[in-house]
């Protein structure tokens, strides 16, 4: 097996064997780091001994000795005996086999449950999800968010501190708790997604490797409960808005806007498996806010060109997202939606209600800068998209931003 395929079984493992050790040892914090080492042994010596018959067994029994080993260590850098008690060594345990079938899947949904728990902070469910389940290394995930390593290390550590301070069990919400803690999951994919799909900072347009880990996430947390709408919703979502990124951004990395790019260059597969998804989804019922931008991602996506679009279904979309989710962002969109349909004047009359909660979001002042261009007020514009430039921390959005203006001076 190439040492690509060996990672990338590694990285697909992880959550299942750190869920098995939490699940029957506890310790979340230092059975990470058992994972860790595990892994790490696996990633020498598999590419040179082959890959064991069973790989997570092999990683259970070597992460499970380590665990051991490190708890251990712990007990002896405590002198109390008060504190000494409360630990439980994996060997005072009835050990799990190896190659336990059931539940393994489970496992991983509640690691992911446990990471992006409420009490947890959104930066710390993000760090801690791409950590524990995600599998990446702290530098990894440092990098993808532009942070030094050791910040981030901090983050991590705090989370998983809180985590084992809290007492929290190892098993699976229920009831209400379970809905709202699913609620949690997925806005934390849906955050991961939408940095890595348009980098809130910095010098690149993308960060594929957060967008693409969000997907896998999310295709994971969909094929341990196919029928839940809003888990189809949000995977779709993601599907259909990440075939376009192949056209957004030209040669040199400047953004290309959605009505001027060349849909030769979209994802026909991604759009395809999207649009089944969400079409499977919607007529089950419960229709969530996931389903309906998903919904509204399809009409863009089957549209042969920017001309085609159906932008009344658009806006009507955007009226019962609207409903059940009034955030600002979604009214910004229902304005945009809305202009098309009705004319510029119409959406620039509704961003006036946008200028309290959204006044220092570049985005509303690139919308306004673009319905007041497309109204014929040129000036008007051009200190829009400048007032929009100076409110972004993406130098690719920058750039777009003051050529826009230039363009119009």
């Amino acid at each position: 097996m190439l040492e690509r395929d060996v990672e990338d079984l590694l990285r697909r493992s992880a959550p299942r064997v750190l869920g098995a050790l939490v699940r029957r040892y506890g310790h979340f914090d230092t059975a990470e780091d058992a994972v860790q080492e595990a892994l790490l042994a696996a990633a020498v010596q598999w590419p040179k001994d082959g890959v064991p018959d069973n790989p997570p067994a092999w990683l259970i029994t070597v992460a499970a000795r380590r665990l051991t080993d490190l708890l251990r260590a712990q007990q002896a850098r405590r002198l109390r005996e008060d504190t000494v008690a409360r630990w439980t060594l994996p060997d005072g345990w009835l050990a799990p086999a190896a190659d336990r079938q059931p539940g393994d899947s489970d496992d991983t949904l509640i690691l992911l449950f446990l990471c992006c728990h409420p009490s947890l902070s959104a930066a710390s469910q993000i760090a801690l999800t791409l950590r524990a389940v995600g599998g990446l290394t702290t530098a990894e995930i440092a990098r993808a968010f532009l942070v030094p390593e050791a910040t981030m290390t901090r983050r991590i550590t705090r989370a998983k501190q809180t985590i084992k301070d809290s007492g929290l069990a190892f098993s699976m919400p229920s009831g209400p708790e379970r809905a709202e803690r699913l609620g949690v999951v997925l806005h934390v994919l849906y955050l991961i997604f939408n940095e890595g799909y348009a980098s809130t900072s910095g010098p690149s347009l993308h960060r594929p490797e957060l967008s693409a880990e969000a997907i896998r996430l999310a295709r994971l947390v969909h094929g341990l409960l196919p029928g839940d709408g809003e888990v189809a919703g949000l995977l779709a979502l993601m599907l259909l808005t990440d075939a376009r990124r192949p056209a957004r951004s030209g040669p040199d990395g400047a953004l290309i806007p959605m009505a001027e790019q060349d849909r030769s260059r979209w994802n026909a597969g991604l759009i395809a498996e999207g649009v089944r998804l969400i079409s499977a989804a919607l007529p089950r019922g419960g229709t969530g806010p996931y389903q309906l931008q998903a919904a509204i991602a399809a009409v863009h996506d089957e549209a042969a060109s920017a001309e085609d679009t159906d932008w009344p279904q658009i806006m009507a979309l955007y009226g019962l997202l609207l409903r059940i989710s009034g955030t600002p962002m979604v009214a910004l969109n229902h304005a945009v939606a809305v202009a098309m349909v009705n004319g510029p004047q119409a959406g620039l009359t509704l961003l006036t209600e946008l200028d309290g909660p959204l006044s220092e979001d570049h985005r509303l002042h690139a919308v306004r800068a673009h319905l007041l261009e497309l109204a014929g007020d040129r000036a008007g514009a051009r200190g829009c998209y400048l007032a929009a430039a100076r409110r972004t921390m993406s130098l690719p959005q920058q750039r777009y931003l003051h050529a826009r203006a230039a363009r119009l001076g």
